[in-house]
């Protein structure tokens, strides 16, 4: 039996169609976040592991819908499957089977309810998103949207109680440090769509423009806006490792892992500088491997 089998039914998904429907949302992540995948599955006690593996894939594919293809297509796709999902919580069954193991992971986990509540009552927000005019509107997107999205995930990470939101406040400390991070590395990307995740207002500090960014080659102010966004991403990051005294000892190996992987990532993409305009970047597989295999420590 494999380790991802018997994750299962230490998980309590016991019923053929159930572990169908988890071994699906597997796959799905395995394909999309394999570092991740890795070490969720290196690192989580087998009882916990399912249900990330499940929530993650929410996750990404909340992503795609609000994410891909024209606005007016992208609206009817998240309506359609807001709808769906909170039909699925409401009678416990759905044709889907990614709303079926959220249904049962929610289930099992009562308290992720609020959080899948909260997401989808603010997930709009990405809809909205067409770049940020100040670092406030940037902020303003964190609280709406990625910290909602990352707590589908944390929540089930974190501990029973967070009674003074001491847990909360540092899950957002490191998804500030993520998503800046995500917005440098994935500028590339975002500026074929029409759309960077840099304010314009740190734009202009530096000199630089989006049609300086669509040109190509790098303006004189380009080197010191990216070490600038690097080096508040990787600050963010690095004060985040304080999530480890207040998560559960299960978790906190990959807990650990997770942040040092963003903090190769940041490495990699202060290293690459003004390539990150043409193509974003990834943890050194060999550094990577290291912390996979320490835990992080």
């Amino acid at each position: 039996m494999s380790k991802w089998s018997r994750s299962l039914t230490a998980a309590g998904v016991t019923d053929p169609g159930a572990r169908r429907d988890y071994d699906a949302q597997r796959r799905l992540v395995a394909r999309f976040r394999p570092t991740s995948y890795l070490a969720v599955r290196l690192l989580l006690p087998p009882p916990v592991l399912p249900h990330v593996v499940a929530m993650t894939a929410v996750m990404h594919h909340g992503d795609n819908l609000l994410d891909t293809g024209p606005r007016t297509r992208r609206e009817a796709a998240w309506a359609d499957w807001e709808r769906r999902v909170r039909d699925g919580l409401a009678t416990g069954t759905s044709d889907d089977p990614l709303i079926r193991a959220l249904v049962r992971t929610v289930a099992t986990r009562p308290r992720l309810g609020r959080r899948v509540e909260e997401y989808l009552s603010t997930a709009t927000a990405e809809l909205e998103f067409a770049g940020f005019a100040t670092e406030d509107d940037y902020q303003s997107y964190v609280d709406a949207y990625s910290l909602p999205a990352f707590m589908l995930v944390a929540e089930l990470l974190g501990p029973e109680s967070d009674a003074g939101g001491r847990y909360r406040a540092a899950c957002r400390t490191f998804i500030d440090g993520s998503q800046r991070l995500d917005f440098v590395n994935d500028l590339a990307e975002d500026l074929r769509e029409g759309r960077v995740g840099i304010p314009v207002s740190t734009l202009e500090k530096f000199s630089v423009t989006v049609a300086d960014l669509v040109a190509g080659p790098p303006s004189a102010g380009l080197r010191g806006l990216l070490d600038e966004q690097i080096g508040l991403a990787r600050a963010a990051l690095l004060e985040s490792r304080r999530l480890t005294e207040l998560v559960p000892v299960g978790s906190r190996r990959l807990v650990r892992t997770l942040i040092e992987i963003e903090l190769l990532t940041a490495d990699a993409a202060r290293e690459r500088g003004p390539g990150l305009l043409r193509a974003a970047v990834g943890p050194p597989k060999a550094g990577a491997a290291r912390v996979l295999l320490r835990g992080g420590a």
